[in-house]
Formats: C-alpha cells, sequence, structure tokens
C-alpha cells in the first residue's frame, strides 16, 4: 500500500461498494491490504447466514470488529458493535447464525486445524 487508507463512520459503510472476493465456504472478503499468503492482513469479511470458520489457531494477534450482525464462538455471541482480540495460540471456531460484516486484522494467518 502507498497512501494510508482512511475509513470514517464503520458502521455506516455502503457494503455495495467494496469489491469481494470468495474467501471461505459461506464468507466473502473485501482486502484492504494483504501482504503474501503469510504476512499482515485486514479485511472486511461478510458471512451469510449459517457461514462457519472451522476450528483454528491463531498465529498472531487477531482483532475483530462486528459492525452489523454477530458470531459466536466457544465464549459466547458478539453482536455490532463488539470489538474482538484473539491472542497468538488462542483456537477456536467461528458461527454466525444470522450473517455478520466484520472487519479483521491479522498480524499472521490463523492455521485451520479442524473441519
Amino acid at each position: 500500500m502507498t497512501t494510508p487508507e482512511i475509513l470514517r463512520n464503520l458502521p455506516a459503510i455502503d457494503e455495495n461498494m467494496l469489491t469481494w472476493v470468495p474467501f471461505r465456504d459461506g464468507i466473502d472478503a473485501s482486502w484492504l491490504y494483504r501482504n503474501g499468503d503469510d504476512g499482515p492482513a485486514a479485511a472486511f469479511l461478510r458471512y451469510r447466514p449459517g457461514a462457519r470458520v472451522p476450528l483454528h489457531r491463531h498465529r498472531g494477534y487477531e482483532h475483530i470488529y462486528i459492525l452489523r450482525g454477530s458470531q459466536t464462538d466457544k465464549r459466547g455471541t458478539f453482536a455490532a458493535g463488539s470489538f474482538i482480540v484473539n491472542s497468538p495460540g488462542t483456537e477456536h471456531a467461528v458461527l454466525s447464525e444470522d450473517g455478520c460484516l466484520a472487519l479483521l486484522i491479522w498480524q499472521i494467518p490463523t492455521e485451520i486445524i479442524g473441519v
């Protein structure tokens, strides 16, 4: 990235103005930046209702800001406005029963360890 990204009024972001690509089954990504396959990255993730991320391990810090909808893991359900920090070495699976839009920032991509 050669210029800084400035995101204003995140809760009101228009999903239709973003470019989406498949990320995982039922989940699309709109990348803000991505430094190769093993470097830092940030993206909006759009979960369709019922979308899941299998059990995975965080190899670095992951920050999640839920903009719309909710997602659930073993710690509970996190609704819009929630900010979650997953520390290196932690593991969880994620489900979004009703779908959600989230901003994720990865220090290092996660490692999928379950299906």
